[in-house]
């Protein structure tokens, strides 16, 4: 990749302005304010001040022709979850150094913010793939939620392991914060937060051993409800989608008691070619929380046991790399890297019956209509 390309501006049709959202369309096409694709992919949602921040991956210039797989982190505002105004990209790509984790080709994923009570800063956690298919973490603070950001953590290994997705979580009740993360294609870790947030303490606990993808659990996404713990998380297919799965426990540490998969009603078997990054529970609602998805393949039709059976007979296989490789001669088009920067979301209210959590597809919902 050259410099030039690096800095030339993408070509963007000058948008008309959409008509103010009274919904949220699950799967449609989701413009900001100024008529631009909302970009803020495996992201999630604070609020403050009677304002959500939806913030993610700014996937913009990820087209599938590039190298580019990312242009920071950006974040929208909004006073009612439906229209959200475009607040630029607040952790910008460092375009002048390839070995860091901001560089745009550096494979940066699945930005996390919590604020810290006793430090009172913004602490910002990101997954970086290796070359090498290990993955580190890097850390970045800030005093404001929109920034300025300054990286104080690179290369990361919490645990001495290599950490996949993840979801951070601060306890309401003492602000002490924990970690979950995928150790990559083996099991979930459950791990202490430093006071600072910004590395573990050694305490950590593990959950659902797999013996290798498609069966290892990532992307989990943590929420409470009451005295209960939960989390949903995908098995291990790239940006295929497979079936969700949701698990239950008293404490953060577990046990964990795994439920299901909260799609019941999904016959494609793909999560409504979906996957969970987050959930949201609304401030302002006695009972609604929000499971924020990506599609990342849009509406490419995408065979979800063929998917998972492609992945399950190249990781037992113990070379998984010469299988891909094959697979994707034999293959190109369904190997073809994704245009992401038109992937879509998939937002939905989470409905519970006793302990189990479900997620029914909705073409058309509003939060107004829940208590």
């Amino acid at each position: 990749m050259t410099t030039d390309k690096l800095d030339a501006a993408p070509a963007l049709d000058t948008p008309t302005p959409p008509a103010r959202r009274t919904s949220i369309t699950p799967g449609q096409p989701w413009l900001d304010t100024n008529g631009q694709l909302i970009q803020a992919h495996g992201g999630s949602i604070l609020h403050e001040d009677g304002t959500f921040y939806w913030y993610g991956e700014n996937k913009e210039r990820t087209t599938g022709g590039s190298d580019v797989w990312h242009w920071g982190v950006r974040c929208y505002a909004s006073r009612d979850l439906y229209n959200w105004d475009d607040l630029g990209v607040i952790i910008p790509p460092d375009l002048d150094d390839p070995a860091s984790p901001l560089h745009p080709t550096q494979k940066m994923d699945r930005p996390h913010i919590i604020f810290n009570p006793r430090t009172r800063q913004y602490v910002c956690w990101l997954k970086v793939m290796q070359p090498d298919d290990t993955q580190k973490s890097s850390v970045l603070v800030a005093d404001a939620l929109t920034g300025p950001y300054r990286l104080v953590r690179t290369n990361l290994s919490p645990l001495g392991m290599s950490a996949g997705d993840f979801d951070l979580v601060v306890d309401p009740s003492d602000g002490k914060g924990y970690y979950i993360f995928e150790r990559v294609h083996s099991e979930l870790i459950i791990a202490d937060l430093t006071d600072d947030f910004t590395n573990v303490t050694g305490h950590y606990s593990t959950h659902f051993p797999q013996p290798y993808p498609p069966f290892v659990r990532e992307a989990p996404a943590y929420f409470r409800r009451g005295h209960l713990h939960y989390l949903f998380t995908s098995g291990t297919t790239g940006y295929f989608p497979n079936p969700s799965e949701v698990a239950v426990a008293r404490t953060i540490h577990g046990p964990w008691t795994v439920l299901g998969d909260p799609h019941p009603h999904d016959e494609s078997r793909t999560s409504y070619r979906s996957q969970i990054c987050s959930v949201f529970k609304h401030p302002g609602k006695q009972d609604l929380y929000i499971a924020l998805a990506d599609r990342w393949l849009g509406d490419r039709d995408v065979d979800a046991r063929k998917a998972a059976k492609m992945f399950e007979t190249a990781f037992a296989s113990g070379r998984p790399s010469d299988f891909f490789r094959q697979y994707e001669q034999d293959d190109p088009e369904v190997f073809a890297a994704p245009d992401t920067s038109r992937a879509g979301y998939v937002w939905l209210p989470v409905r519970f019956d006793g302990e189990m959590a479900y997620l029914d597809w909705h073409d058309e919902w509003r939060v107004e209509d829940y208590d």
